[in-house]
């Protein structure tokens, strides 16, 4: 006989399946006549429909900040040497492993991503666009905003392309509700803004960067007429490094953050679901650690994303029907919970002879069979840079590029000392 319990059991893990492995998943559960009422039924069914809204929320958050790169394919960039930086993010944090562009040429992505739509695939477009769009929604629900573009010529500026800035990387600036205000359109400005407005804490809301086109992947680097794609690519990774560092750093941005790093299109020979297949990276706090997601998604599912964590309720076009990313965050057990099951110090992240980007996501616990553990404090190149009097350690550290000897070390009450050690790479 099924018994509610054991009904709850199986009927669980269909909290995280797909629609075709749910399908599948409920046609094994066999259930005996008479096990129990109809009002047995429908109360397990209750709690799996709590359970899988409580497992699959985009928690809120005071800064996300979206970084767009260029036409490159996912294969061209998990994986590649040229890019040290942004893959160590992919490994440390949320990697949507099935994430694909809606359509070629740029603007149309772009578009999709800010208004839920692609409007139009013509690079050259220069009208100011009326439809439903994200400054919308953030301005409804009270939110501020700014977009970040290099190389723009000034503070306001909704004009055409001035090299190395073009315009159609830059979608808020088409939209009525920034060029017809007065206001909102001075919150396009230079990215020279973004370094001292993350020192001043004056970080606004939601911050859309947008790298010239030296820093994006797409042309050669800065004094280059010719190049390699590796070069190209290695030009985008340092100055993601040199930029978003400092960002992941900052103690207001770690409290909640969000910095998704998302290359607009593949190369134009993939038209894989319109744009083909490219890498998006999700960091921050509140992203599952070294998670990757299986869940086809396209840049309206990451406008909704966007939209639902900074607190906004309604969303532009397609985004109102778009699968949100809600299983890029939350905990993961596995990653999460460090457990010390011997004498000593257990460090379960980062791993010895790994490269891990700054900062250094460190997770330790220590465990004594003479007495209590009383303190923990680590050691990075003979340099104490943490303390903490518990059993535990869950903390970032900031640290310079190359290679770092660190030691985790442990006293219990009776003045034992334990340590681990390992070294580290940091791009």
């Amino acid at each position: 006989m099924l018994t509610i319990v054991a009904l709850w059991r199986a009927l669980k893990p269909l909290t995280r399946c797909s629609l075709s492995r749910c399908v599948s998943r409920l046609s094994q559960i066999r259930i005996s006549p008479g096990a129990f009422t109809l009002k047995h039924l429908l109360f397990a069914v209750s709690l799996l429909a709590v359970s899988t809204i409580a497992a699959a929320q985009v928690p809120k958050s005071n800064h996300v900040v979206i970084v767009l790169e260029e036409n490159h394919s996912y294969s061209s960039v998990i994986g590649s040497s040229s890019m040290p930086y942004l893959n160590s993010l992919a490994s440390q944090y949320g990697l949507a492993t099935q994430y694909y562009a809606n359509t070629h040429p740029s603007i149309g992505n772009y578009l999709e991503l800010t208004a839920g739509k692609i409007i139009t695939n013509s690079d050259g477009y220069s009208s100011t666009i009326t439809s439903d769009n994200i400054v919308r929604h953030l301005l409804t629900a009270g939110k501020t905003w700014k977009s970040y573009a290099e190389s723009l010529p000034s503070v306001g500026y909704a004009g055409g392309d001035v090299y190395p800035y073009i315009r159609h990387h830059n979608p808020l600036s088409y939209f009525s509700d920034v060029v017809n205000s007065s206001v909102q359109k001075l919150n396009l400005v230079p990215f020279t803004h973004f370094a001292a407005d993350l020192a001043n804490n004056q970080l606004p809301q939601f911050s859309f960067v947008v790298p010239n086109m030296h820093h994006n992947a797409h042309d050669c680097p800065t004094g280059m007429s010719t190049c390699t794609d590796a070069q190209k690519k290695a030009a985008a990774d340092s100055w993601l490094k040199t930029n978003m560092a400092p960002l992941l750093s900052n103690p207001a941005f770690q409290q909640d953050g969000i910095l998704i790093v998302v290359f607009d299109e593949a190369a134009s020979t993939d038209t894989t679901h319109g744009g083909g297949h490219v890498a998006a990276v999700v960091v921050g706090s509140n992203v599952r650690k070294g998670y990757r997601s299986t869940t086809l998604y396209q840049h309206q599912s990451m406008l909704r994303t966007i939209l639902t964590a900074l607190g906004s309720s309604t969303f532009p076009a397609a985004a109102a029907t778009a699968t949100p990313m809600s299983d890029m965050f939350g905990a993961t057990s596995s990653t999460t919970t460090c457990t010390a099951t011997i004498n000593g110090v257990t460090v379960c992240s980062p791993a010895g002879g790994t490269t891990v980007a700054s900062p250094v996501h460190v997770r330790a616990a220590a465990k004594s069979s003479l007495a209590s553990i009383t303190a923990m404090r680590i050691y990075v190149d003979s340099v104490s840079q943490y303390l903490t009097h518990t059993s535990s350690i869950d903390t970032s550290l900031s640290l310079a590029s190359g290679s770092h000897y660190m030691v985790v070390q442990a006293w219990d009450a009776t003045g034992a000392v334990y340590k681990s050690s390992l070294k580290i790479q940091v791009p």
